[in-house]
């Protein structure tokens, strides 16, 4: 009986670290982790996220520039467009897994926020760590690769704003780069920059029809479509975070495939400086 005691005292320990492990770090900690506490525990993944209670206001000047800075974005759904098996059905998107483990999230994101004469606010992405490489499976099994970013986001809001509130949404597009490098190799060695401009088992027939769409390899730069839902403000400290929505197109292989729509679900957090 004794021996049973300690047991379950230590499944309760080892549930409570566990359970401190998953849940997202606070933005207004004051006891930061080191790195041995983060590695492989997925917390580097995760946004800060601030108290459900926060439900401040930021006052902005007309024609004043602004920086949203520290700006992460961790995606928390993953959805694929599939095409329907009859012309009668409309196209849906089906939920994905994420196969990439532990580096879907963008961080350190910044840009300039404006307030313009009409009263609508403007985000401009400057830099960042802004993109991630990351892979979804279908239920199927079919897996669909794409390259997460919010390279040159510019995100307006809605007009008559005068400050920063819980009211805010922005909506905007940005680019989405090739999946692959230019220096990126096939299997059989064709590449843009570098490598066989054929497959090196068919030099006679490169030049075919058949081999034309493999061979030619090309950087596609795609667009996506992205909107912020301002839920949470602290108006002492400038921090603000909420949930996205971005939509946008998939890997293509260098060109040599039909990119598919996929569609991100998640959260964000940034902070409010002057410039």
């Amino acid at each position: 009986m004794r021996y049973r005691a300690l047991l379950v005292a230590f499944l309760a320990i080892c549930l409570s670290v566990l359970t401190a492990c998953s849940e997202a770090p606070s933005a207004t900690s004051s006891v930061p982790l080191t790195y041995d506490q983060i590695r492989n525990t997925g917390l580097a993944n995760k946004c800060p996220q601030l108290s459900e209670m926060t439900r401040g206001s930021i006052a902005l000047e007309s024609g004043k520039t602004y920086k949203l800075v520290g700006m992460c974005i961790e995606p928390t759904a993953y959805f694929v467009k599939e095409e329907p098996a009859s012309k009668r059905q409309a196209a849906a998107y089906v939920s994905g897994k994420v196969l990439t483990r532990y580096t879907s999230s963008l961080d350190q994101v910044s840009g300039d926020l404006t307030l313009n004469t009409d009263g609508s606010l403007l985000f401009s992405e400057t830099g960042g760590m802004d993109f991630q490489p990351i892979t979804v499976q279908l239920p199927g099994g079919q897996q669909e690769p794409f390259l997460f970013t919010v390279k040159g986001l510019t995100a307006q809001s809605q007009p008559g704003q005068s400050a920063l509130t819980t009211s805010v949404d922005f909506e905007g597009s940005y680019k989405v780069p090739s999946y692959r490098t230019s220096n990126f190799l096939d299997p059989k060695g064709r590449g843009l920059a570098t490598g066989y401009d054929t497959a090196v088992a068919l030099p006679g027939s490169g030049d075919s029809e058949e081999y034309l769409k493999e061979n030619m390899k090309s950087f596609d730069i795609g667009q996506g479509h992205m909107s912020l839902r301002v839920s949470k403000i602290d108006g002492t400290t400038g921090e603000i975070g909420g949930t996205f929505e971005a939509e946008q197109p998939s890997d293509t292989d260098m060109g040599t495939a039909k990119p598919v729509d996929i569609k991100l679900q998640g959260v964000f957090y940034a902070r409010l400086e002057e410039a």
